[in-house]
């Protein structure tokens, strides 16, 4: 239908094709150019082929109307003709009318690693109704995700096995075994991708997204990326400034070439202490529900607890340390997180495990896709940027930065060490920046305290994208608000997504509510409302 349709201005296709071949003289090229001029050839391809969809592969599990097809891109774009991937794509098409048809509305959201195959079922909330009625909705695995030419670096059982540990204060003796465990898997990353794993990279992530557009039969795109997608939508942007129409920006990663990613990583590791200190105040504020202590301190302690416990005896077998705070690390992401963690907290300190053996023990049947992403996230990190090469170096920083920011330090520090034994070629990050007029106004959403991605990043990203405007949750933490709970947020969404309007310069909403839990015995005594599905 409309997404295998050609542009319908063969002027635009044309100067594409003049322009591509402009930057590729007979004589030798720089990467850059080479690059440049693959991405326009395979955009080219793509938008002659379209998209073929259909009903969905059993693999993806969704549900009708969701349609699914591929997208052909090369793995290397200095070399459009040689080795091509397909990246699986999800669609549902716009429910509005004619008139109210805008295209096809393109999400990511982030990782590295994440598929938004699932996104287009957001058509069905009322958050998103209005938006899915001028949009087709539209989703994607990013190369090396789930059948988007997989990227494995590690058997997923030996990945997702448990109880694992977690100290916040490793010994010597700790830091030389995930060293080891750093280099091996660094080592399978190699082994098992062979000469592709240098071409699984943000800026190639951005050029797919080119060769997307193009596939979807649109001559500008309209795009949403959350977390990480913020960063590949910012290369985009700096990359391919004319091909966008409207881009929104949710919970931004700092942009600064610096940043990318080791002290980006060491940003988010401090943000995550403050976060978690959000978490404990307001189960202190809650005790009455929860008896982990009426201050933030006292629920501390009461972690701290449950951690000696599991360190000498695992809930179920199978949740440590490790796996505690994996959980709780969710809860420093999302506040629709804190009511079953606190939960969870409070009933293994009465006897109950179930509860926390449910919310944090592994699941066998996601171990697969677990490994995938994270082997995706390892790969795209390591090769985008720089990291330190010396032990010495992150020893010492982590150290330090553990001090004062405990809670996700050394975890988020053994998380990336790979990088540190990465074998393939590393890239010098592409500086984030358009000129005024160059870009159409786009939109970054942020909110104050988000721990993934600071604040900072977005007044950053606003910066750099000329004609950016800022849309602020103030006091709020959650990461990734667009088609959230805070209506202000969604309705500036909405106006720029629908009708192209936003803000002068930037603007401010006042914080989502935050949880408000219940406690047993007036859920108990609260009549139970009837409803129909």
């Amino acid at each position: 239908m409309r997404a295998v349709a050609m542009y319908g201005a063969v002027t635009s296709l044309g100067s594409l094709v003049i322009t591509a071949l402009a930057v590729a003289p007979a004589g030798g090229t720089s990467t850059a150019d080479a690059e440049s001029y693959g991405t326009a050839i395979a955009a080219r391809r793509a938008e002659a082929a379209g998209i073929h969809f259909g009903p969905c592969p059993k693999a993806e599990m969704l549900p009708s109307p969701v349609q699914c097809g591929t997208v052909t891109v090369p793995l290397d774009y200095a070399e459009p003709s040689g080795r091509q991937i397909s990246l699986t794509v999800s669609r549902v098409k716009a429910s509005g009318t004619a008139a109210e048809y805008q295209g096809a509305f393109v999400y990511n959201p982030g990782g590295p690693g994440a598929s938004s195959m699932y996104f287009p079922l957001a058509a069905r909330l009322p958050e998103w109704k209005r938006i899915a009625g001028a949009y087709d909705i539209v989703g994607y695995s990013p190369r090396g995700v789930g059948r988007s030419a997989p990227l494995s670096c590690q058997d997923p059982a030996d990945f997702s096995k448990a109880p694992t540990l977690a100290p916040v204060h490793p010994s010597a003796s700790y830091k030389k075994e995930r060293i080891a465990r750093a280099q091996a898997y660094a080592q399978g990353c190699a082994s098992n991708a062979g000469e592709s794993l240098r071409h699984y990279t943000s800026l190639n992530n951005a050029r797919d997204l080119d060769v997307l557009r193009a596939a979807l039969g649109r001559q500008k795109l309209t795009f949403m990326g959350a977390s990480y997608g913020t960063y590949f939508g910012a290369l985009y942007a700096t990359l391919f400034p004319s091909h966008v129409r409207r881009m929104v920006f949710d919970s931004a990663v700092n942009p600064e070439r610096r940043e990318i990613w080791y002290r980006s990583n060491l940003d988010q590791s401090l943000a995550f202490e403050s976060r978690w200190a959000d978490f404990r105040a307001w189960v202190a504020k809650h005790d009455r529900t929860y008896h982990l202590g009426a201050t933030p301190e006292a629920v501390a302690n009461s972690y701290e607890r449950v951690r000696a416990r599991l360190a000498l005896k695992p809930a179920g077998g199978v949740v440590g340390p490790g796996q505690l705070h994996a959980a709780f690390l969710g809860a420093g992401y999302y506040d629709d997180l804190w009511i079953p963690r606190a939960t969870a907290l409070s009933e293994f300190l009465k006897g109950n495990e179930k509860p926390l053996i449910s919310q944090a023990a592994p699941r066998p049947e996601e171990a697969r896709d677990a490994e995938n992403g994270n082997a995706v996230y390892t790969a795209v990190e390591c090769n985008d940027a720089p990291w330190p090469t010396e032990w010495e170096v992150w020893d010492r920083d982590n150290t330090h930065l553990a001090r004062k920011a405990p809670f996700e330090t050394w975890d988020n520090a053994f998380m990336n060490l790979p990088c540190a034994f990465w074998p393939a070629p590393r890239q010098q990050p592409l500086e984030v920046r358009t000129q005024r007029g160059a870009l159409p106004p786009t939109l970054i959403l942020a909110a104050e305290r988000d721990a993934a991605t600071p604040y900072e990043g977005a007044r950053e990203l606003a910066q750099r994208l000329k004609g950016a405007v800022l849309i602020t949750e103030e006091d709020a933490g959650t990461h990734g608000i667009g088609g959230g709970s805070n209506e202000c947020v969604n309705a500036y969404m909405e106006d720029y997504l629908l009708h192209g309007k936003t803000p002068v310069r930037h603007a401010s909403c006042a914080p989502h509510p935050e949880p408000n839990p219940v406690s047993p015995e007036r859920r108990a005594a609260t009549p139970k409302v009837p409803h129909t599905v």
